[in-house]
């Protein structure tokens, strides 16, 4: 089933798209940096940032497509995928599957909203949900536990960048090709590890201090790094890992492994 001819081709293309999203996101993450005020550092941020730029509305319907294309690519690998791995591994990465089903349809629903020009803000959105949750019994408790998660995804996909883990999906031939691929998606997948490290952390902290408004999602992550000591180089430092795997998802639509 993920063999299909149609499927490799909407998935090549579909990193594509999830490049145009991190490089975006990199631009946005670089204002921050240098201190430009109203930069909304989130995924609704950068799809506005794409809005902007010549022929932005075909360009975010591009994006559009190119995310769904992924999630349904994702979704037959989470279905009959992963046969290179066996046992405990497979099961891991058919979840792993599944859950990057989840993102990239939230991505491509937010850029929706952002072409449709209906009002969008993923770090509202991240607040209010965690408001709701701590409205809840024991709400403070789940919010901790989601913060400890997501802060566990952020180091492992720190570990996973580090030690190259993703090199082995790749299929390309030129030794000058691959180095420059791998060292992307490693400063990336690091640079995304640290950022969701910091969203963790700060969903903690909103639990601990059953104070919602800190929990703000990447937006929030970007800008508590831009104002720790020597903040600005921190953050300039993530943006170009961010836009490291921008460049890396490049590589993926050409050399990526898409049959397993």
């Amino acid at each position: 089933m993920t063999n299909n001819d149609l499927l490799k081709m909407l998935t090549r293309v579909g990193f594509i798209g999830y490049g145009l999203l991190h490089l975006a996101l990199a631009w946005v993450a670089a204002q921050i940096a240098f201190g430009r005020a109203g930069e909304e550092g989130d995924q609704s941020g950068a799809f506005r940032k794409l809005a902007e730029q010549p022929f932005g509305e075909f360009l975010l319907w591009f994006v559009i497509v190119c995310l769904l294309a992924l999630a349904v690519w994702q979704a037959m690998l989470a279905a009959w995928g992963h046969r290179e791995s066996h046992g405990r591994e497979r099961i891991v990465e058919r979840i792993s599957s599944a859950a990057r089903v989840v993102v990239y349809g939230v991505l491509a629903w937010t850029a929706g909203k952002v072409v449709l020009g209906a009002p969008s803000s993923s770090a509202q959105q991240q607040q209010q949900a965690t408001a709701g949750l701590m409205a809840r019994t024991a709400g403070e408790w789940l919010v901790g536990l989601v913060g400890l998660g997501v802060l566990a995804f952020g180091l492992g996909m720190a570990w996973y960048g580090w030690k190259r883990k993703f090199s082995r999906k790749l299929t390309i031939a030129s030794p000058h090709h691959r180095t420059v691929a791998v060292h992307a998606g490693q400063i990336g997948y690091v640079a995304k590890g640290v950022a969701f490290g910091i969203v963790g952390y700060l969903l903690i902290d909103a639990a601990v201090t059953n104070d919602p408004g800190k929990s703000r999602g990447l937006d929030a992550a970007l800008h508590t790094l831009a104002g720790q000591p020597y903040g600005k180089f921190l953050l300039l430092a993530v943006t170009v890992g961010v836009a490291g795997f921008g460049v890396y998802c490049f590589f993926q639509a050409r050399y990526r492994k898409v049959g397993t």
